[in-house]
């Protein structure tokens, strides 16, 4: 291939995007621009959505002792809904920061900041995706349509967050692990306290990941006045992401107690715990490998997130199959 000498950025292509990812390399062109600033390239956003969803719904049918067809459904509609929602919720977010994003390395090669889509385009795309995604949430439960009206909130509030806060990475949490709230609901017709704690586990491994990442961006966001973790905890990092860590941990232990000691059997429960030991041991490895200066490396730590959302997945399949 012949070097053209431009940036990726000069393309089009966001500077932290998945390098050789299919918007910039099979989806159409004209798309792309629309596709970059739902973070269709950069897809763990959307893992990260849909990953606390399989939790709330898999420990419901656990919980219950039933799984039908339209369970499947919900774990289906709940992965089509994670790509619109946080494609929407991004595009929200981008609304709001256009005016930030043009002063951070690693944001200013953004559709909107970059000139690639227009404000009026960006919202026009994010109800788009919005309207498709509540079509989806129709077709749950009333109390499950009810729990996705309400998520609406915390997705709306975030992107100010870092404006009066040193935690947007919390409301980052409430917002990001509201489907396991949902799920569960969808599944059992009404809240409890395991998905509660689920939820509550979510929130600190999001506090976990998202400390990680925002320290790519502690001098940008030092310089425009953005709070975040990672500005706030500075060099005292490590000992925070170890607590959020250690409630990780307890907290799923915990909402998965409550939800199979009534009925599940003994086999069950085993692996069913061995959900969050083990999730908790590649958190440690993360933690391992954290150095707040390697921003390349931070960025492999985050992204390895997916795998550690998807080790309660298994060990939770696993469960029903028992």
């Amino acid at each position: 291939m012949t070097d053209t000498g431009q940036r990726p950025e000069q393309n089009g292509q966001v500077a932290d995007a998945v390098k050789g990812n299919w918007v910039d390399t099979l989806a159409p062109v004209s798309t792309r621009p629309y596709l970059r600033l739902s973070r269709a390239d950069r897809p763990i956003g959307t893992w990260l959505l849909l990953l606390p969803c399989w939790w709330g719904l898999m420990l419901a049918t656990l919980h219950t002792g039933t799984a039908t067809l339209y369970d499947a459904w919900i774990a289906l509609g709940c992965a089509i809904g994670a790509f619109l929602m946080r494609g929407a919720g991004c595009t929200w977010n981008d609304i709001t920061d256009r005016d930030f994003d043009g002063s951070v390395e690693r944001t200013k090669s953004r559709p909107i900041p970059s000139g690639q889509v227009t404000v009026k385009g960006a919202v026009i795309w994010m109800v788009a995706q919005a309207l498709i995604s509540f079509g989806i949430l129709l077709t749950f439960p009333p109390a499950a349509i009810l729990m996705g009206v309400i998520a609406l909130v915390p997705v709306a509030i975030y992107p100010f967050a870092k404006r009066f806060t040193w935690w947007p990475q919390a409301f980052l949490g409430i917002a990001f692990n509201w489907g396991a709230l949902l799920a569960w609901v969808a599944h059992t017709g009404s809240l409890d306290w395991p998905p509660v704690l689920l939820y509550l586990a979510g929130i600190a491994w999001t506090l976990f990941y998202d400390t990680i990442y925002a320290h790519q961006d502690t001098e940008d966001d030092a310089l425009i006045g953005i709070k975040s973790t990672a500005r706030l905890f500075a060099e005292n990092s490590p000992r925070w992401l170890r607590n959020f860590l250690m409630a990780t941990v307890m907290l799923m232990a915990l909402a998965i107690l409550l939800a199979l000691l009534p009925n599940g059997n003994p086999l069950q429960l085993v692996l069913a715990l061995a959900a969050p030991w083990a999730m908790g041991w590649h958190l440690a490895w993360q933690l391992r490998r954290f150095d707040a200066d390697d921003h390349e490396g931070l960025t492999r730590i985050f992204r390895s997130n997916r795998d550690a959302g998807l080790i309660p997945v298994l060990f939770f399949a696993l469960c029903l199959l028992a």
